[in-house]
C-alpha cells in the first residue's frame, strides 16, 4: 500500500509563491526506491484536463512544462521520501488542483491533490 499526501496549497495574490508537498508512504518504498522512481506533479483546473507541471523522469533528468518558464522547480528528498515543487510567480491561470504521481512500476500512484488558487 502506497499513500502520498499532498499540502501546501491556498490563496495567494498574482506574483506570490507556493510551496508543494507530497509525502510518500508504504512498505514498497524505501530511501532508495524513492530516489529513482519516476515522479511529478500534475495540474487540473475546472474544465481542462489534467497536465504535467514537473517531473523526474527515469535516471533522475527533470522534465518542466513550458508554461513553467523557470517559475516553478522541483525537488525531492530521498530521507523523507518526500517531493516538492516550489512556485513563484504566480499567475490567476496557474490556479488548478495540483497532485503529485509517483511510478513504482508496474503500478502508480496518485495523491488526492490540493488546491492552488492565484487571485487577480
Amino acid at each position: 500500500q502506497v499513500q502520498l499526501v499532498e499540502s501546501g496549497g491556498g490563496l495567494v495574490q498574482t506574483g506570490g509563491s507556493l510551496r508543494l508537498s507530497c509525502a510518500a508512504s508504504g512498505s514498497i518504498f524505501s530511501s532508495s526506491m524513492f530516489s529513482i522512481s519516476p515522479m511529478g506533479w500534475y495540474r487540473q483546473a475546472p474544465g481542462k484536463q489534467r497536465e504535467l507541471v514537473a517531473a523526474y523522469r527515469s535516471g533522475g533528468s527533470i522534465t518542466y512544462a513550458p508554461f513553467v518558464k523557470g517559475r516553478f522547480t522541483i525537488s525531492r528528498d530521498n530521507a523523507k521520501n518526500t517531493m516538492y515543487l516550489q512556485m513563484n510567480s504566480l499567475k490567476p491561470e496557474d490556479t488548478a488542483v495540483y497532485y503529485c504521481n509517483v511510478i513504482s512500476s508496474p503500478d502508480e500512484y496518485w495523491g488526492q491533490g490540493t488546491q492552488v488558487t492565484v487571485s487577480s
